[in-house]
């Protein structure tokens, strides 16, 4: 027989055990959602990083004494496309050359618009001649920024950046590499 102070024991336990599994999945939907913001922020690194190799790859097929001349630019996913030549069926200029790769970034850097990847992306291309290489050894730094979900803090070397501006939600990657022109 159920004792009369004993009614309704049931229900609290009941409720209890609710507000418990409530808590925990609470807990279980924010953890998702964290990992798929991290998730989100290294697909667009992943990117960033595959967009600085491609032009120091490009340069490196393209390696000229004067490519500091024809591939210090800076550009963003904003600038307007050139008109330049193709180099597909006709016998190109280094320069040419370089028209074209620098053109075809462009558009890689804009494939956001499809994929969203990078948002208000900016690149600059910065080479510079290596002293005692008799003007054939170049140091080429790639630095690619663009703007994250979320604003971080930034250490003195992101602020400091030649590239970018000083917003708290930017994200950077660099890629240094050295080359050694043929001719």
């Amino acid at each position: 027989m159920i004792q009369p102070c004993q009614r309704g024991f049931t229900l609290v336990e009941v409720l209890v055990a609710f507000f418990v599994l409530s808590f925990g999945l609470l807990g279980a939907v924010a953890l998702q959602a964290k990992a798929k913001q991290a998730s989100f922020d290294s697909m667009q690194r992943a990117a960033a990083i595959a967009l600085a190799n491609d032009i120091v790859q490009r340069i490196r097929v393209n390696d000229y004494n004067n490519l500091i001349n024809l591939y210090r630019v800076a550009f963003t996913s904003n600038t307007a496309k050139s008109q330049v030549n193709t180099c597909f069926s006709t016998s190109c200029s280094r320069g040419a050359v370089a028209a074209m790769d620098i053109e075809q970034w462009k558009l890689a850097i804009r494939a956001r618009e499809n994929t969203g990847s990078l948002d208000n992306t900016i690149v600059c291309i910065i080479p510079t001649a290596v002293a005692g290489t008799k003007g054939n050894g170049f140091n080429i730094e790639v630095i690619v920024t663009w703007e994250g979900r979320q604003e971080l803090n930034h250490t003195d070397a992101v602020k400091n950046l030649k590239c970018g501006t000083g917003s708290e939600k930017l994200r950077a990657v660099s890629v240094k590499s050295y080359l050694l022109a043929r001719n």
